[in-house]
Parts: structure tokens; sequence; C-alpha cells
């Protein structure tokens, strides 16, 4: 999507893609705006949670020129930050693309390295149970929900949780009690054993609740 008329866009060379030019303006930008050069990873952070969110509803909007326009805003978040690891001599983007790729070929291998591979290159559970063990190895976890944020939404959250106590051996029962929390963990339990997102079914019985009838 353009963002701008040629002309007002820094010169770049014919080698050099849109995400080292988006690294070289978010360096630019981190000098010359007065705004950006104050910002930090903390104060940055409601602007990713928002983000996030815009893109989560883009998904489910189904337009595809508003998710581009929004996972674009996704990007410069990641790079706003990578620009401030780098100015204080920490990583920069190009040490993040690194590390992605790295774990990527580290935890497919049915991909890059067959004969490493517990999994069926054709077995989706086949692979997702083979990445949880490659992570769970690389983590060395020390608690049940390390690693899971206090910040996901409950009903998220809690499909985590059973995620992790089933997949360490504990068979979870589904709550049968009366009150609101335990009726809304039981829906939580039924929406993972379904493969549903809770968020997100609930997300689309609120639409269907306010839209004009």
């Amino acid at each position: 999507m353009p963002v701008g008329p040629a002309a007002s866009r820094p010169t770049r060379s014919v080698a050099e893609s849109e995400l080292d030019e988006l690294a070289g303006v978010m360096a630019r930008l981190r000098r010359e705006c007065a705004w950006k050069a104050n910002q930090t990873h903390e104060s940055l952070t409601r602007y990713l949670l928002e983000e996030t969110y815009e893109v989560v509803e883009a998904i489910e909007s189904g337009d595809p020129a508003h998710l581009r326009e929004e996972l674009g805003d996704l990007l410069l978040q990641v790079y706003f930050h990578a620009a401030i690891a780098a100015e204080d001599g920490q990583y920069d983007i190009n040490d993040v693309a690194g590390d992605l790729i790295a774990k990527l070929v580290r935890r497919n291998p049915h991909v890059f390295a067959p004969e490493q591979a517990t999994a069926d290159p054709d077995d989706a559970a086949g692979i997702d149970a083979q990445w949880e063990r490659i992570k769970a190895d690389e983590k060395q976890r020390s608690s049940l929900m390390e690693g899971v944020p206090d910040e996901l939404p409950a009903l998220l959250r809690a499909v985590k949780a059973v995620e992790r106590l089933e997949r360490g051996g504990t068979a979870v029962r589904v709550p049968d009690g009366d009150g609101v929390g335990d009726q809304l963990l039981a829906l939580a339990v039924r929406a993972q054993r379904e493969g549903l997102d809770p968020e997100q079914e609930l997300r689309t019985a609120i639409r269907r609740l306010i839209e004009p009838r």
C-alpha cells in the first residue's frame, strides 16, 4: 500500500528491500522526531497491545486491505522496539530476524532436518506436538504457567492452562460448579477440546448481539 508520493520517500538503492528501508526510516525518525525519540519499550507497550487487537479485528472483518494496513502498523511496533535496542547496543532488527529464522528451523525438523523429526510432514497434530516438545526442552520451565503472560484475556489463559496440564499428563475435569467462574472455565475447557478459540467465539457472539436487526 503506498505511503505517499515517491518523491517524499527516502532514496534507497535498487538492491535495498522495503524492510531494509523501513529500518533506515525508523532510525532516522528516532533521530529527528522528538516524539519518537522519547519513546521507550515501556511507553510503547500500550500501542503494541492496541495494534495487536486491531490486527485481530481486521482478520475478523475479512477485508484484505484492512488487514494489510494493520499488519504494517504491527510491524512498525517490532521495528520500533528493535531500533531502541539497537541504540542501546543490545541487538537490531537483523538479530531479531536471525533468532526467528533459527527458531523456525530448529522447531520444524520435519522440514529442515527430516532425519531428526518425530512427526510426519502430513500430520498436523504430530507437528504441533513435536514443536511443543522441542520448545519445552529449550525453555526448561520451572512452573506450569511460566511463559504465559498474566495479561492474557482470562478465557485464553484458561485454555493455555488446560493445554499445559494435559501435556504434563494431568487429566483436566470439566468444572461442574454453579459459580460464574466455574461455568466460564467449563466453557473454556469445552472450547479447547473442540479446537475453538473461546475469545473469538465470544467476540463473534457479541457482534451478533449488537448488529442492527
